[in-house]
């Protein structure tokens, strides 16, 4: 059966960085009858729940007290692509706009809500390995 590779948010974890999670409907119904590969990039890199914010500054994951996270994420996605690459991945549904999943947009790095387009850390790990990689938003609504 293929899988499909989801941040764990998504599904309800409280995994996001105030404690809470992201659950998604429009996931949860996806999901439905798949086997399911939670991640969670920032959690695997040991950055706590909960935990300061983080965002890409000039392509450096930064917190927002100025800590360089950097490093952590991108040996935590690593992790993530070498655990997945024997798996049968039919496609990869990630949180828009999160640093390290978005797929269509990124917070600017300034903290200020900013938005700029461009991928997170997993995600573009994601989509230069070939996968089919979505963002919750762009999934329709359920009935």
């Amino acid at each position: 059966m293929r899988k499909v590779i989801v941040s764990a948010c998504l599904l309800g974890e409280n995994c996001k960085y105030n404690g809470g999670n992201n659950y998604d409907p429009r996931v949860a119904a996806l999901c439905e009858g798949r086997e399911v590969i939670p991640v969670c990039p920032e959690v695997l890199a040991g950055l706590g729940i909960p935990r300061i914010t983080i965002e890409l500054k000039d392509g450096i994951v930064t917190r927002k007290d100025g800590l360089v996270v950097d490093v952590a994420i991108r040996r935590a996605v690593a992790e993530i692509m070498e655990q997945i690459k024997e798996e049968d991945v039919q496609c990869a549904v990630l949180k828009a706009r999160s640093p390290t999943c978005g797929v269509h947009q990124i917070y600017d790095g300034t903290f200020s809500g900013q938005l700029l387009d461009g991928a997170g850390v997993l995600a573009q790990a994601l989509l230069d390995a070939g996968y089919l990689v979505l963002d919750n938003e762009d999934l329709e609504e359920t009935k």
